[in-house]
Parts: structure tokens; sequence; C-alpha cells
């Protein structure tokens, strides 16, 4: 049993369809089955059973009107006999009387030996009632024997019931063809309401595969339907999610791509062009030379700077960046980082503030997480708006310690906050005012932080400003000895990735 599948053109033996339909189907042919091998298997059986519980259930109700009322026990017995296809045989000290089912007649030695076995079986008795069960096919074949003492007036009367414990042919044929009946009945409406409910599980699977077939063509417009169940509406769900991703990220890649283009275009236009320049017109001036090589010199620090951030996240989605390690003063690192940029408040007019905190130590890599906040910083000062205000600010908050760079300048579009960590993303004031950038630093920072475990966001009000934050476990400062040994440490470190980098100029 298969179901056929039209694009592939055959019939597809492994598809939930055709597995739920077969499953369904197996399982009404199973239990018929057992139905049927019980119904053979129990019908004697059981039969048997229930014949001995009625007949002494009979015989008690006849011994009770016997007692109660003598002159209608005759009728009562003659239609117990009738109704119920049982021999009943009442013996008093004055006659043996049968109750046959039409009338009262005197015992005519039918069962003369079963009254005689189960009378002898009564006199050894000391319970009042016995019965025994006759295998075999004389007399009507397998019976029911079973004979009881009733007293009565001081006088001792005896009780013989015998009953066939075999069913009625007839009834048999009648019983197993009317099963058979239902059993078809059965079978074609387990396989109607398999196919049924194989159509209505695998309906939206197959939506949804048609729907992912067109996402793997590139088109990010179609959605995901996954009604009917739970788990598929779910898996729709996180699809339309994942269309949406998708294509945000193609989107964000082609920009890349331009803004990268671009951003390589230009330092590699002026290099050439003043290259030529100093070849053509400057070489023999000097002065003139000098400022040539210069511009040369910072549009190749810009294309470094470039190829370094690619490289960064590349090796950030690797995991092929190692840190090392050390327990260090944040407070003092954040310090270093605001010197750095402090030059800005005499060149170009910016107010940076340093908000400092106590003394802090935490475990970590030292220059990556200062790679971080220069990132910050980075960003509130091509962000800070004409105000150019930016406060630098580290706050202790139980055992953590958070470094916060706020700027006061044009903040962020609420719905464009949840994807500023993302790759190659950018805000959209990037496209009304002339600020440089891959779209890859927050990508970065975020990299790191993650491979710290620290916590970190940014909290922003279009028109107010934005400020990024990261957080960090506090540990105890450590002792002089420990401090030396780490300042060596790091010398080493601060070695070997100069090594590295000058390798890696030279690869």
């Amino acid at each position: 049993m298969a179901v056929y599948n039209e694009e592939r053109s055959k019939w597809d033996s492994g598809s939930i369809k055709t597995t739920t339909l077969f499953s369904f189907v197996v399982f009404a042919l199973f239990l018929l089955t057992v139905i049927w091998g019980l119904a053979n298997f129990f019908m004697d059986t059981y039969y048997e059973r229930a014949r001995s519980q009625e007949v002494i259930r009979t015989a008690n109700v006849l011994a009770t009107q016997f007692r109660q009322n003598r002159q209608d026990f005759p009728t009562y017995a003659v239609q117990t006999a009738g109704a119920n296809g049982i021999y009943i045989r009442m013996d008093t000290p004055s006659e043996s009387l049968v109750y046959d089912g039409t009338s009262t007649v005197i015992d005519s030695g039918q069962f003369t030996e079963d009254v005689q076995h189960i009378s002898n079986m009564l006199a050894e008795s000391h319970t009042g009632s016995v019965s025994d069960t006759i295998l075999g096919q004389s007399q009507g074949g397998s019976r029911l024997l079973y004979a009881t003492g009733i007293m009565t007036s001081g006088e001792e009367n005896t009780l013989y019931i015998i009953a066939p414990l075999h069913p009625d042919p007839a009834t048999i044929r009648i019983l197993r063809d009317m099963l058979l009946y239902i059993s078809s009945i059965v079978l074609v409406a387990s396989f109607v309401l398999a196919y049924m409910l194989s159509r209505r599980i695998t309906l939206p699977i197959e939506n949804l595969t048609r729907s992912a077939t067109e996402l793997s063509q590139g088109n990010y417009n179609v959605k995901f339907d996954g009604s009917a169940f739970t788990e598929t509406r779910e898996l729709a769900r996180a699809l339309n999610k994942a269309s949406y991703e998708m294509e945000k990220t193609d989107f964000y890649q082609r920009e890349i791509l331009a803004n990268v283009s671009h951003d390589l275009k230009t330092p590699l236009t002026m290099i050439r062009s003043y290259a030529e320049k100093i070849m053509d017109i400057s070489g023999d001036n000097p002065e003139r030379r000098s400022a040539d090589l210069g511009v040369i010199i910072n549009e190749t620090e810009r294309l470094n700077k470039l190829v370094g951030d690619i490289m960064s996240v590349s090796n950030l989605q690797s995991n092929n960046i190692e840190l090392h390690k050390e327990t260090f003063d944040i407070v003092e690192a954040a310090r270093d980082v605001y010197e750095s940029y402090n030059v800005l408040s005499s060149s170009q007019g910016f107010e940076i503030h340093f908000h400092p905190c106590k003394s802090c130590y935490v475990v970590g890599d030292r220059t990556r997480l200062m790679q971080v906040m220069n990132n910050f910083v980075d960003n509130a000062v091509k962000y800070a708006g004409d105000g150019k205000y930016i406060d630098i600010k580290l706050t202790r908050n139980g055992k953590n310690v958070r470094f916060r760079c706020i700027d006061h300048g044009i903040g962020i579009p609420s719905d464009e906050i949840a994807h500023v960590w993302d790759k190659y993303y950018r805000t959209s004031a990037n496209h009304e005012r002339a600020i440089e950038g891959t779209g890859l630093g927050l990508a970065i920072v975020k990299g790191i932080l993650t491979l710290h475990n620290a916590k970190y966001g940014v909290d922003s009000k279009e028109g107010k400003g934005s400020d990024f934050w990261f957080e960090l476990e506090t540990v105890r400062k450590p002792n002089k000895k420990t401090m030396s040994t780490m300042e060596l440490d790091r010398r080493e470190i601060e070695e070997k990735r100069k090594e590295e980098a000058a390798n890696g100029q030279e690869s």
C-alpha cells in the first residue's frame, strides 16, 4: 500500500501519508483478528461458564419456588425449562417428575445415567448441592449436571438440572455472519477514516514543503501556513521568521558588498592617484612628497581596518579567536580608552566626560574588552550629533560592574534597536549622513562579549541619544605577586599579538 506522489510521479512508500494510512489499516486488521480469535477461542469456554452460572441461579430460584409455593411449582418449572432449554427433574418421596418445557411428565429414563451419577455425588457430598460437567458426544454432547437437596415438611426432595454446554449451531452461525458483516464495515470505515486523517496530517506538511521549495529558490515573500495542528503552526511560524531573517541577511549582505566595494574603491583610488602624483609631480619636492605619502598612509590604514573587521567577524563566526584572560582593573582600562579619545575634545570640539567608580577587577581578555569599549565610544563619536557630548560611565551593581557609553545624538529608531548587533547592519542614519563604517563593529562586539558570557545591550530613543553598555562580574583584587606575574603575561600576549598581526599583513 502506498500513496502516489504527483511531484515524483511514483508511489512513495516512505511518506507520512502512506505510513499513517498503512498503520491505521494494520491496526484495524489486528483488532479484527483479535476479535475473531477471541470469539472462536472463547465462544465455547465463555458459553460454558455463563451457562453454569445461569444453571446454578435457576436451581436456587426453583428451590425457593418449591419451598414457598409447591402447588404452582410445576407451571413455573415448565416455563423455566422451556425458556432456558434445560432438563429439570424433581424427585420426591412419592414420585419423579420431569419438566420438559411443554408439560410435566413422569421420568422416562432419558438421563438415567446422568441422574444416577450426580445423585451418587450428592450422597457423598456434605454441601447440599453438587455439579459436574460431562464431556463427550453421547446424549447430545457436553452438558452440566446439577443436583441439590430440598427439605420441605420433613421430607427430603432432590432437584436435578441437566443443561447442554454447547451453543446452538444455528445461533453460532448467525453470530459469526453478523461478526463478518461488522468486520467488513469496520475495515472499510477504518480505511476511509485513516485516509482522511492521513490527508489531514500531511496536507499542512505538503504546503510547508511547497513553500520551503519556493523559499529555496529565492522567493522571500512566500508565507508558510501550518494550520490544523499546533506543531505545524509552530513550524510555520519558525519558517516565516527564518524567511524574514534570510531576506534581511540577504539585504545586509548586498548592502555590505556595496559599502565594502565603495570603501575599498575610494582609498585605492586615492592611493593610486597620490602615487602617480608623487611619480609625476611632487617626487622632487620633499614637503609636497611627504604630504602625499601621508595621504597614502592614511588610506592604507583605512583599508587595513576594513580588512581587520572582516577577519574579526570571520574568526568569531568560526570560534577561531583565542581569549587571553587575566584579572585586571576595568576602571583603569576604561580610563585608558577615555584618554585615547580625549584628544578629540580639542581637535574636533567634542565634550567627553569620564565618570568612574571605585576600582573593580574582572576576569577577561583586557585587549578584547578595550576593543569593545573603543567601539562603543567610536559609535558615540559618529552619532553624537551637533552637541558632541559623550559620557563614559562605570557603575557598580552588587557583584557586577557596568560600562556605559552614552551619546546625546540622533538615537536609534525603535524598530531598528533589535538589529543593531546583526552583521552588516547600519542604522538608517547612515543613509542620511555620510558616516563611515562597514556595519561589522557591533557584530564583533557581540561576539567578544558572548565569549566572555557578559550581559550587554542598548537603550536608545530617537532624537535623544543611545546608551550602549555591557556588564561583567567582579572578582577580588589580586595580590602584588600575582599582579606582577599578570603584567609579564600581558606583555608576552601583546608581543605575540603584534607578531601575529605582522605575519597576517605579510601574508
